[in-house]
């Protein structure tokens, strides 16, 4: 069964492991919006891959498929958030705007990133979902279970966002995508990610 987010929060921070899936889950739900003749808004550090873009967008029209909106994100996260702010105030049906592999890959998410986010949450219609993919960390103590964690989980969580976290199942043939403490196990298809379980 082909997986589906619609019952989620409209503020989603998603931590995902390196290599694991991330932007085809961004990708998924993107396609799931269009093909309800929604919107969306992509930002990233460089475009979808055209072929994995093809696979999960191949049920849906070539008019329709205009209606996803891409641009690159070159190191100027407060341009990219002007730029997201304009056109969700301005275009139409606009549902969901995703922001892929949009801050540093590791350490602490700097202070003026999470701000921009914060005005990018803050000057968008609470109606439309933002989907915030990025890599998540470690927990080197030992002291909280699971694979993987949201860096900067506490302002998120202050902000509105709810965290998930995407990571490989210990066998690495499944993802384990854990939403509100409960863990889907998906598999990645080439149509895009299913539900296991």
């Amino acid at each position: 069964m082909r997986w589906n987010a619609s019952d989620s929060s409209n503020r989603i921070h998603l931590a995902i492991e390196g290599s694991c899936g991330g932007t085809t889950i961004g990708l998924q739900m993107a396609a799931n919006e269009i093909s309800k003749g929604s919107r969306v808004l992509w930002v990233g550090l460089e475009m979808p891959n055209p072929t994995r873009f093809q696979q999960l967008f191949a049920h849906i029209s070539p008019v329709a498929s205009s209606k996803f909106h891409a641009m690159m994100m070159s190191g100027a996260l407060d341009k990219a958030v002007d730029a997201l702010i304009s056109a969700a105030n301005n275009l139409p049906s606009v549902s969901l705007i995703i922001l892929d592999d949009w801050c540093e890959n590791s350490g602490k998410i700097s202070q003026k990133y999470l701000s921009e986010i914060k005005r990018c949450s803050d000057n968008v219609s609470k109606q439309i979902k933002i989907i915030l993919i990025s890599k998540g960390t470690v927990d080197a103590s030992g002291k909280r279970i699971g694979a993987i964690f949201a860096r900067s989980e506490n302002y998120f969580l202050e902000n509105g966002f709810e965290i998930w976290t995407l990571a490989k199942s210990k066998d690495g043939h499944y993802r384990n995508l854990v939403t509100n403490e409960v863990v889907n196990k998906l598999k990645i298809i080439d149509e895009g990610v299913e539900l296991v379980s």
